[in-house]
């Protein structure tokens, strides 16, 4: 990935995940990463952490630092168009310690498949 940016979007969400399966608050997490709270603000609004606090982030959530990453093109049609939901969603569910790969891949194809449907009946109610 020539340019590529951080998927602030994906790593809030697997984040806020882990942080709710564990019963922490956002400061308690803050605490646990060795990094202030704005800094979870931050992220929370967007914002790219710094390295270090990346680097916590990516750790505490065990997870390599590759899977939050994104080229800037992406990154500029997510921007320009809604995101997919399932792809929104993706981050959330694998950082839940109670699903397994299996069970992430299931949902999301259930997801996936009721988003196309609830497509299709738009559709059809707009033809």
């Amino acid at each position: 990935m020539a340019n590529a940016s951080i998927d602030v979007i994906a790593l809030h969400g697997a984040l806020d995940a882990a942080r709710e399966a564990r019963e922490l608050s956002w400061r308690q997490l803050a605490k646990l990463l060795d990094v202030s709270p704005s800094t979870m603000s931050r992220l929370a609004n967007g914002k790219n952490p710094d390295v270090d606090a990346f680097a916590a982030m990516v750790r505490w959530l065990d997870v390599p630092a590759e899977k939050f990453m994104i080229d800037d093109a992406e990154l500029e049609r997510r921007t320009s168009e809604p995101p997919d939901l399932v792809a929104e969603l993706a981050p959330l569910l694998r950082a839940r310690p109670d699903l397994q790969p299996e069970d992430v891949e299931h949902l999301e194809q259930l997801i996936g498949s009721a988003v196309r449907r609830f497509n299709a009946d738009r559709q059809a109610k707009a033809d």
